[in-house]
């Protein structure tokens, strides 16, 4: 049976939709933005973060935001000017896959044995890293579990803005905010 269905010619209707809607997928798969596209770019600017007990402390900081095959990459640097005239950097790069859930990315943080990008285990210590890109903000979470339970949420906000980005950083330890600042970042 199947071998007569096979031989069997095509109509001339059913062929030209079947190529039209194969044309239509492909057009609408070539159309498509990948959300990050918005987002490319490198961006600077300075701030002060505003501690628990109201200290200003000088920030300089800078964000790398790259398609690559799979998803994006989200590279930033913070440099804090200590009151002594010291110099404490910390930079951070993280791959981002698309999840199964629109605007929602996986961190792929480290490979496991058969060379797939994974999570990072929190009840190791080790950070769970999530993004999402909700309208005209891609947002990266990063939550911590202590050694007794509690947890700490560090969320990256970055806005599009004429000219840049706005970030916005909040740093939650167990429901209380720890550190926070809001600032501008120019697009170079």
């Amino acid at each position: 049976m199947v071998m007569t269905m096979l031989k069997r010619p095509m109509r001339p209707g059913v062929l030209v939709a079947t190529l039209l809607l194969w044309i239509v997928a492909l057009g609408a798969r070539a159309g498509e933005v990948n959300p990050i596209t918005p987002f490319i770019g490198d961006y600077t600017g300075s701030a002060e973060v505003i501690s628990v007990d109201g200290e200003r402390i000088p920030r300089d900081m800078s964000v790398s935001i790259r398609a690559n095959d799979d998803g994006f990459t989200v590279q930033w640097t913070s440099i804090t000017r200590k009151p002594d005239g010291r110099l404490k950097e910390k930079s951070y790069s993280i791959d981002f896959l698309p999840s199964e859930r629109g605007g929602i990315y996986s961190a792929a943080m480290r490979r496991n044995v058969f060379g797939h990008a994974v999570q990072l285990d929190p009840m190791k210590g080790e950070p769970f890293v999530w993004g999402r890109i909700h309208e005209q903000t891609l947002t990266v979470y990063s939550l911590f579990v202590d050694e007794n339970g509690g947890y700490e949420l560090q969320q990256f906000d970055r806005t599009l803005a004429e000219g840049g980005l706005i970030l916005e950083f909040t740093d939650l330890r167990n429901g209380d905010k720890q550190r926070s600042v809001e600032t501008f970042l120019t697009k170079q």
